[in-house]
């Protein structure tokens, strides 16, 4: 295989979509959010944050505070995409996230998603 078929069969692949979170180590705080591609919003979480432009503000404020180091950026749940063509995800991963809220809220974890 060439390369140009590579890179065509790289970008058609589909994207691991579902829900991740940033989360402080120390302080056990955790921004809960959802995306169609994770990678690409893990991405562009940490260079929001390293760039001092999370629009976050309590977890930029961590994050400025106590450094990259002290923070992890997971994945905590993954969607399969469908075989449906015209299939948008928003709703499932909106109610994907909210469910992960909930279960960390019961755990007794602090989210940055309710502090802004």
């Amino acid at each position: 295989m060439n390369r140009k078929e590579l890179v065509r069969r790289y970008k058609e692949a589909p994207r691991p979509m579902g829900v991740y979170r940033v989360r402080n180590t120390i302080d056990g705080v955790s921004l809960v959010g959802s995306s169609a591609d994770l990678s690409a919003i893990l991405n562009r979480s940490r260079f929001q944050l390293d760039a001092g432009m999370h629009p976050n503000r309590a977890l930029q404020a961590d994050w400025t505070l106590r450094g990259p180091e002290a923070f992890a950026l997971e994945t905590l749940d993954t969607l399969e995409w469908p075989e449906q063509p015209d299939y948008d995800p928003s709703a499932d991963l909106q109610t994907l996230a909210a469910l992960w809220m909930d279960r960390l809220r019961l755990s007794g974890e602090l989210l940055y998603n309710d502090r802004r």
